[in-house]
């Protein structure tokens, strides 16, 4: 059972990436005139998070992610078409544009350690949940979207 909420891990993330740029520089890949770059990125996760935040309101069903069992309905519609975690994926993104911004390697390390926590800490948990609720129109949605892109 989950028990950290995601954007909280995507802050210690950050914290992690920060860290390892302040004190485990190994190399600069963006240079500085082009660190901006990382708001773009930021700006297409804050879009993607709010777009998947909307879907859930108008469906009417918790977008908690660790209160799942208020679940109420199957979110498939906007970017649960491409993804099926639109949020985690809009955390990703967030993630990157940091890194970006801070322009080294080490902070490009923390983004597919975020994947496997938030792969293996909360998807397959809700994943287990989502199945058990809605068993078939689950399973079916599954088959068709995959996890991350």
């Amino acid at each position: 059972m989950p028990k950290i909420f995601p954007p909280l891990i995507a802050t210690i993330a950050a914290v992690c990436m920060w860290l390892l740029q302040r004190y485990l520089p190994v190399m600069e890949l963006i240079p500085v005139e082009w660190r901006a770059v990382g708001l773009f990125f930021v700006a297409i996760a804050l879009i993607i998070d709010m777009w998947s935040l909307f879907l859930f309101f108008r469906a009417r069903t918790t977008f908690h992610p660790l209160k799942l069992d208020n679940t109420s309905a199957l979110v498939t519609s906007g970017m649960y078409r491409l993804t099926r975690n639109p949020m985690y994926l809009g955390l990703l993104l967030l993630l990157t544009g940091v890194a970006i911004c801070l322009g080294g390697l080490t902070p490009f390390l923390m983004l597919p350690i975020f994947v496997w926590i938030i792969t293996n800490q909360q998807i397959i948990h809700e994943e287990r949940i989502l199945e058990e609720k809605f068993e078939q129109h689950y399973l079916e949605y599954k088959e068709k979207v995959r996890r991350w892109l």
